[in-house]
């Protein structure tokens, strides 16, 4: 599937990026490659394969969750640069 300079010239400008002209030809011919590649993979009979939604078999390496005793706050907040003795306090940063 072949793919023009003005369409990634468009694909910059949606991305908000700028490219020399030479960078553009590079871009045209490795975008075109690869939907070359994705159109070949389409063409891969797929139909006796039994679709997945994960890629795992269903174990997980997580821990279960439990419930167990926190840190005394006093310790949580020992190395704070600031608190009011309860809370952590921080620079506001919404206007």
């Amino acid at each position: 599937m072949a793919i023009t300079r003005d369409e990634v010239l468009h694909l910059a400008k949606l991305a908000n990026l700028e490219f020399t002209g030479e960078e553009i030809d590079r871009f045209t011919r490795q975008i075109g490659s690869i939907l070359d590649y994705v159109a070949r993979l389409n063409e891969i009979d797929t139909s006796a394969i039994e679709p997945t939604s994960h890629v795992e078999s269903g174990s997980h390496a997580l821990r279960d969750d439990a419930l167990r005793p926190s840190i005394p706050r006093e310790e949580a907040l020992a190395n704070a640069p600031e608190s009011d003795g309860s809370h952590f306090k921080v620079p506001k940063v919404i206007g």
